[in-house]
């Protein structure tokens, strides 16, 4: 199988180099040039994520240079099983995704793409440098990830004071092959660094450069392994396919659910639930679509204004109202997050990150307007990274993992950085 650029201007290449690569040379995302088609008995006898994975993801490395890794890949990716638990009482689900090492969903997509990277040979000898762009909880994953694995080094923008003071301790405690730099600007500015590096052929040439984003497919596939096994589990159980409300910034996470229903998965109806950054819910509901400066919000993690992964949607879906079919979306502003956390914990005894939180409102207006169906909440962080949001709340601490509580007992530093690509390029050169 190969990957195309969404933007048609780049020759198709392998899963394997469109995975080290991250981004196209014209810029674009790479995606698969065909998709296999699944009937749920084929995953009969696969319990775990790592066997649905490996099975799911077969056909996409078949031939690769990575397909003999494969399943090392997905079992290490994978150790960390994602429950589906009961959300309430009244029959609705959560997803926990923040049971791996830095306490978020993104640390099985970053598990699994520092596997295929470190399995991936390098002719030329130099370290290759993978550029992170992060809201808040992509850096941390990507770092624990990566930390201590020869030959690759990684730099994690992030916003100054526009993560939560745990997630920023979390980013600069890593040290060693690990720099996080404080970029003065938004998460957007992050990410048009991070972008623009990328797409620089000559730059590239000097220090050979990784993305570890959601642009990177070595993200995308194992995120889809995770509601796939969910939706089984679910689909076993009842004979129902399992509806989901998606916590959504960069939209790597929903459109990893997209992509297990593409593939035949039980997947009902997905729901996207943005906080007051609203460009996907205007798109959505009927608006042009229209990126535009983000705004900080109580769910920082998905502080963004123009998705990077939008670019996908629109590759898969060139019709507006064919995809505004497919997808839904809800804004959520900040005073709503505050009383959804309450009202999660009063009415279903669930303590929810903001993110979360996100989605447990949606869910509770799309049950309100008499939506049928078997529904799941995302639980993209634990509530213990949010502690300045949730504690006051709740009048009450909440207890801390210990994989995030020595994470915070190690010092940490943070490197301040120009709002400019420039400088980044300067100091990765002289890294």
């Amino acid at each position: 199988m190969k990957a195309l650029s969404t933007r048609g201007n780049a020759p198709a290449v392998s899963i394997a180099d469109a995975i080290a690569a991250g981004l196209a040379p014209d810029g674009g995302l790479y995606m698969p040039d065909s998709w296999p088609s699944f009937s749920p008995a084929e995953f009969d006898g696969d319990e775990t994520t790592a066997q649905v994975a490996m099975r799911m993801l077969a056909p996409f490395f078949a031939g690769d240079a990575l397909a003999p890794e494969l399943a090392a890949i997905c079992a290490d990716a994978f150790h960390v099983e994602p429950p589906l638990r009961a959300f309430g009482k009244d029959g609705d689900f959560v997803l926990e995704l923040f049971h791996g090492p830095t306490a978020a969903f993104k640390d099985y997509g970053a598990r699994f793409l520092a596997g295929c990277l470190a399995a991936l040979p390098r002719a030329d000898g130099k370290p290759l440098t993978i550029v992170v762009a992060t809201s808040g909880d992509t850096g941390a994953a990507v770092a624990g990830a990566f930390h201590g694995r020869p030959g690759i080094r990684v730099a994690i923008l992030y916003p100054d004071g526009r993560v939560s003071p745990r997630q920023a301790h979390q980013l600069g405690c890593f040290g060693d092959n690990i720099r996080a730099f404080r970029v003065d600007g938004s998460f957007d500015d992050c990410q048009r660094m991070a972008k623009a590096l990328l797409s620089d052929a000559a730059f590239r040439d000097q220090v050979p450069l990784g993305s570890a984003n959601s642009i990177s497919l070595g993200r995308l596939f194992p995120q889809a392994a995770y509601y796939a096994r969910a939706a089984l589990l679910h689909w076993r159980a009842t004979g129902n396919a399992l509806n989901f409300v998606v916590p959504t910034g960069n939209l790597g996470n929903a459109l990893a659910c997209l992509l297990a229903k593409r593939l035949g998965l039980p997947i009902g109806e997905i729901v996207l639930a943005s906080n007051a950054n609203d460009v996907l819910p205007a798109f959505f509901a009927g608006a042009e679509y229209a990126p535009r400066a983000s705004i900080a919000t109580l769910a920082n993690a998905m502080d963004v204004g123009a998705p990077s992964n939008f670019e996908r949607l629109q590759w898969l879906y060139p019709d507006a109202a064919e995809l505004r079919r497919v997808l839904r979306a809800e804004a959520v502003g900040d005073d709503a997050i505050r009383q959804a956390i309450l009202r999660t914990r009063a009415t279903r005894e669930y303590i929810a990150c903001p993110h979360t939180a996100c989605a447990a409102e949606v869910l509770d207006r799309l049950r309100a307007r008499d939506e049928q169906g078997d529904w799941a909440v995302v639980a993209t962080a634990h509530p213990a990274k949010f502690p300045e949001v949730v504690e006051p709340l709740l009048g009450d601490a909440v207890a801390l993992p210990p994989a995030l509580q020595a994470m915070l007992d190690r010092p940490s530093s943070a490197e301040p950085l120009a709002n400019n690509e420039d400088v980044l390029r300067a100091r990765l050169r002289d890294w």
